[in-house]
């Protein structure tokens, strides 16, 4: 710490070098980079994009493609907004956040702890380097707490608190601080908790936002209603204009769809009856959902556009239960089948005051990122609650008929009732951030002079990696180059993912593939020529072996678990 060199977590680092990789390799780029970068928004490189579609079509086969009970749906990213109004996001989709003074950190005030404060009394603001530190403690010294003993000690700025009362009973809260060079105390609000990275107690008032993006449907510009209300309404509150705003507005407005699981709900009984399908069954959907995050944090762990993997499975009331043990179980064996470190991957269940407001029951699926735990997919019972909720809205009936429990000889009626819902609510942009931590490996080797080599892999599952085979000639002559495009050529006609690659010496290419995560490297050489033999290496081993030409495919089909 005193040598005057940054230092870095080793979680933060880790992360440092696979952004530096997905950009290096084409995986991940910072949207719109050229006019400076959009901090929220990601596009997905060559091999990114190829990455996060390998995903979504292993999930695809495995929900709909391998089920009878569970079929496909994808709806639009624009729905009515009173579908919006039913679920409760329009009311309810906000969150309750903070700013904080020091950082300029927006958070939500259910992510945030308590006050750490030393034994011996030290409160440790954490600052990102040391130019932050000395800006932030000039900062408290004259506007948030003057009079205060501040220092600064590396990337830290240290205050001395001589007593801390959380808020109770309607009585706020405060910290005592130690006043500089004897001084009397300072006294600063505290709220009972403090900006999650930093240890911050220097805190805005709380206030709501709405997590929804608002956009306006129609080719006439509602701004120039807005203009005409406001003009018209000069003398009225702030309160009273704003409402007058919003009902000019209301007719033209339209949302961006916050999750894809809405669109499911009202096309339950159009999927139902064009189907024929009977209880217990799912309708599956992948796509674009876009939330107004004030927070993105952890490269592409949160963003305000990003892609999800959701399943809606109908069940009857009273066999929930059971289906939510089914689906907990089902995707957990689905994520883990692919990891590297199947055990970074953990449940954890919901305490009861954390569930929301419609769940029976909840489990997330955990994964251990570099900075900690966190959320990958929910599986949550949301009973009946969101058909009812928009059947009442509609005036449609949303419930489900079995026929086959009719009693003919006792008259009584098919059996009518609104279906529990289990759903597993998976993160497709979040499962890639996922994979790319799990499969990032360096290794240390040894050159032909037995000096240390490290050797960066991305040892991805076989299935989900962009490129499935590096095809190379070891020289650029002799008939090399036209055998390699040969055997690329036919990977391409049985669909499988290849690349030509001629370009610097054949361990550089090797490099450059174990980079990108290619799980199998076929190198013609000379020996091609004569015996029709190639060699191909594994990409986690380094091991090499020869084949025949003629069963490089069928090779490479069979490692891919393809027949």
């Amino acid at each position: 710490m005193g040598n005057g060199k940054e230092t870095r977590e080793p979680g933060e680092e880790l992360m440092q070098k696979i952004v530096s990789l997905c950009k290096r390799r084409g995986f991940v780029f910072q949207s719109s980079e050229i006019y400076g970068g959009l901090k929220s928004a990601y596009d997905y490189g060559p091999l990114g994009v190829e990455l996060k579609r390998n995903l979504m079509n292993e999930w695809w086969r495995d929900v709909v493609h391998s089920r009878e009970n569970v079929m496909g749906l994808e709806s639009s990213i624009i729905m009515h907004p009173e579908v919006w109004r039913a679920s409760g996001h329009v009311a309810g989709f906000s969150d309750p956040l903070v700013d904080c003074k020091l950082s300029k950190e927006r958070f939500r005030t259910d992510k945030a702890g308590p006050v750490e404060v030393q034994s011996d009394g030290r409160l440790v603001i954490r600052a990102p380097d040391k130019a932050a530190a000395k800006l932030w403690a000039e900062a408290v010294k004259t506007q948030h707490a003057p009079g205060a003993r501040v220092e600064t000690r590396d990337k830290d700025v240290v205050l001395h608190t001589k007593s801390v009362a959380p808020p109770a009973e309607g009585r706020p809260g405060k910290i005592v601080l130690a006043g500089f060079d004897g001084g009397p105390d300072v006294e600063i609000p505290y709220r009972g908790y403090v900006t999650p990275d930093f240890n911050c107690p220097f805190l805005s008032e709380e206030r709501t936002f709405n997590l929804m993006f608002r956009s306006f449907l129609g080719s006439v510009d509602p701004l120039a209603e807005v203009v005409d209300v406001f003009v018209a309404n000069k003398d009225k509150s702030k309160l009273e204009l704003r409402a007058l705003i919003e009902a000019a507005l209301a007719k033209s407005t339209v949302y961006l769809r916050p999750e894809t699981a809405q669109g499911m709900f009202v096309q339950f009984l159009n999927c139902l009856n064009a189907v024929s399908m009977k209880i217990p069954f799912g309708i599956a959907q992948m796509g674009k959902a876009f939330r107004n995050e004030v927070t993105v944090e952890h490269f592409t762990f949160r963003s305000c556009e990003f892609e999800q993997m959701e399943i809606e499975f109908f069940c009857e009331p009273g066999t929930d239960d059971q289906w939510l043990e089914y689906w907990k179980n089902e995707r957990m064996r689905w994520w883990r089948q692919y990891a590297n470190n199947p055990d970074k991957f953990v449940f954890r269940r919901h305490a009861k005051a954390e569930l929301a407001h419609y769940a029976k029951d909840c489990y997330d699926i955990e994964y251990e990122y570099p900075w900690g735990f966190g959320e990958l997919e929910g599986i949550a019972n949301r009973t009946d609650y969101d058909l009812k909720k928009h059947a009442e809205a509609s005036g449609q009936h949303l419930v489900y008929t079995d026929s086959a429990r009719n009693d003919p000889a006792t008259g009584k009626p098919p059996l009518r009732f609104t279906p529990y819902v289990i759903e597993p609510s998976g993160g497709a942009t979040r499962g890639t951030l996922v994979y790319l931590i799990d499969a990032y490996s360096e290794e240390t080797r040894r050159d032909a002079k037995g000096e240390p080599v490290v050797r960066t892999v991305l040892k991805l599952h076989p299935r989900l990696a962009p490129i499935k085979v590096g095809v190379f000639p070891l020289v650029k002559k002799d008939g090399m180059p036209e055998k390699a495009r040969e055997i690329v050529e036919e990977f391409f006609r049985a669909g499988i993912n290849s690349r030509y690659d001629e370009q610097h010496a054949i361990g550089r290419r090797y490099a450059r593939h174990d980079e990108a995560g290619t799980p199998y490297c076929i190198t013609v050489d000379g020996q091609t020529i004569q015996d029709d033999t190639v060699t191909i290496r594994d990409r986690d081993t380094t091991a090499q072996e020869r084949i025949k030409v003629d069963e490089a495919l069928s090779v490479v089909q069979a490692r891919l678990g393809k027949i």
